[in-house]
């Protein structure tokens, strides 16, 4: 099923004056939308591959009844994000978009011939006096009346502001799904109803573990695609070395009984996400429809872990941009149900349409501990020392860096993966029996070492009494160490997880002036990794939804916010942050 994706609305605004003025600006005006339009859509893609959907208004917006047919066309569309362009004087609050749950920005044209810019501020100023936050578009150089180029520093604010925009859109009405309940006291799974409504716009559904049991026994799954699902996995999915000591290793015969329970857990959990037709096939009209989530979070320790198989292949696999059906969207699934960490990885993939890494933000290595222990020098992005990005084995397979752009490990949009990269990933990865002393149930923890060389970013989800939520993040590049230097690290811990080696870039100031002042400054046992320095674009979304960024290194040439947050100060632009989203509060 073709999922109806939230549009993006460009409003045309227009000097309402007739009698040689509006007539005058009709073509430039339209075709600066028509432009904008097709910029977009020929740069920005939804989660399944397909060009993002732009809707122009029938007409130029020249006064407050042009704007309210452009509303009714807008609500009967989809749209979700609202652009505003125009190359000159409009009346301000009589063409404005009143809209105040959808993101707005402008676009006012920096031409002589008309005061594009004029109308932009005194927008602004309307938005601002309205308590819309809107964000402004202003190219830097002055451009002839008949140029049809977007300027590259005005494209590079269309894209930021657009992605954010559709990100907030795509959330909204959609269904965070708690498998399970709080997982060993881990405050993250402590699922928040009021931030995920007011904040996010998103509702909470819940099932206990024991709907797991139920549609084992009731045979409550696609048999057919089970057993092409489990075929798939004996074929495709390494077993690796067995950790336990001797008294708690299994059989081979228990452990062929675990792979099938492994496989049917993540069909369950997936049509318990977005539901599955065949299921009505079967007489489970119910079961069928799902919980329209578009994350989701599985307890798994210990109530669960401690007499059945883990979650971990269930949520590396769901999380991953393939699995038996082939190349697809990652379902978004937390580990140990921290909503938190799940929510900021829908944020980054969102912005990026890629699998992303759940991790714990295991252990600092300073460049002295390294040496100590290994007899090796840090070089290079490691040079000042490394996190050690470490869990209990469900980060997605893309994980592996084993795809590639330009010849360096990527993490790509699963249309962009190709056949062999999807067996490199499976091939750089062994699911090992899990530790019996940990998960007593048993079941399969993903093992694999993440590539260096890729650009991430890091981020994560707090929740502070009296304050509400508070996003953090940091940008940096997965680190390559000398096999040696990685296998002696590594046996310190668990060697049956996935390992990422992260080198935060520092700036000298704040939280980034030494890499353990990052770990030291971490809100939480948890991280979200995506593939790229995707900091501004995560800036620009959290200010959108009024959650202030405590922590980042992120260069201010870089950061993109409503222009109205320069009105709470511009000095300390931290400080303002938080101001303006405590004075304008959450979304919804």
């Amino acid at each position: 099923m073709i999922e109806n994706y939230p549009k993006i609305g460009i409003r045309p605004t227009i000097d309402g004056r007739r009698r040689g003025v509006r007539e005058s600006l009709e073509a430039q005006t339209m075709g600066m939308a028509q432009r904008v339009a097709k910029f977009i859509e020929e740069n920005l893609f939804y989660p399944d591959g397909r060009p993002v959907e732009c809707i122009i208004a029938d007409s130029t917006i020249g006064g407050v009844k042009e704007a309210a047919a452009a509303a009714q066309k807008f609500g009967g569309a989809n749209v979700g994000v609202s652009i505003t362009v125009t190359p000159c004087w409009c009346y301000g609050s009589e063409t404005m978009d009143m809209d105040a749950s959808i993101p707005h920005a402008v676009w006012g044209f920096n031409g002589t011939e008309r005061p594009g810019a004029v109308y932009l501020a005194a927008v602004l100023s309307a938005y601002a006096q309205k308590g819309i936050p809107a964000f402004g578009i202003y190219g830097e150089d002055v451009q002839e009346s008949s140029s049809e180029e977007i300027p590259a520093d005005v494209q590079t604010k269309l894209l930021q502001f657009a992605k954010a925009g559709l990100a907030v859109a795509q959330m909204r009405g959609k269904s965070y799904l708690s498998m399970g309940s709080v997982s060993m006291g881990i405050a993250g799974s402590i699922v928040n109803e009021q931030f995920f409504q007011e904040y996010l716009g998103m509702r909470n559904e819940y099932i206990d573990m024991s709907e797991y049991v139920r549609r084992f026994e009731e045979e409550i799954y696609d048999k057919e695609e089970y057993e092409r699902a489990l075929a798939w996995t004996k074929e495709n999915c390494q077993v690796g070395a067995d950790n336990n000591p001797k008294h708690l290793q299994i059989s081979d015969d228990e452990k062929e009984k675990q792979w099938e329970i492994c496989v049917k857990m993540t069909l369950i959990a997936r049509d318990l996400m977005i539901g599955n037709p065949v299921l009505a096939t079967l007489g489970f009209e119910e079961e069928a429809n799902g919980h329209n989530a578009i994350v989701g979070g599985f307890q798994g320790q210990r109530q669960w872990t401690d007499h059945f198989p883990n979650g971990d292949f269930m949520e590396t696999i769901l999380n991953s941009s393939f699995d038996w059906n082939g190349k697809r969207t990652p379902y978004l699934v937390a580990t140990e149900n921290d909503s938190l960490n799940g929510v900021t990885m829908l944020f980054n993939y969102l912005l990026t349409n890629t699998a992303q890494i759940f991790a714990d933000v295991r252990t600092f290595w300073s460049p002295d501990a390294v040496k100590r222990v290994t007899g090796h020098q840090l070089e290079g992005e490691a040079a000042h020392g490394i996190l050690h990005l470490i869990n209990s084995g469900s980060a997605a397979l893309d994980g592996t860096g084993e795809q590639t752009r330009d010849g360096k490990p990527a993490i790509k949009p699963f249309w962009e993966i190709s056949e062999d990269e999807v067996e490199a990933c499976l091939s750089h990865t062994e699911f090992r029996p899990a530790s019996q002393e940990y998960f007593r149930g048993g079941g399969f923890s993903t093992n694999y070492l993440t590539k260096g060389g890729m650009p991430v970013t890091m981020a994560r989800m707090n929740l502070v009494k009296g304050l509400g939520p508070v996003l953090q993040l940091v940008e940096g590049h997965t680190v390559e160490l000398p096999e040696d230097v990685h296998h002696t690290l590594d046996q310190r811990t668990d060697p049956t997880w996935p390992t990422t080696w992260f080198a935060p870039k520092l700036t000298n100031n704040g939280s980034f002036q030494s890499v353990y002042d990052v770990m030291n400054n971490w809100g939480a046992n948890h991280g979200a990794i995506s593939y790229g320095h995707i900091g501004a674009d995560l800036i620009t979304l959290a200010s959108i939804l009024r959650i202030p960024v405590s922590m980042h290194n992120v260069e201010e040439s870089r950061i993109f916010r409503p222009r109205v947050w320069s009105l709470f100060g511009t000095e300390e632009l931290e400080g303002a942050d938080y101001r303006a989203c405590q004075n304008f509060g959450p979304l919804y």
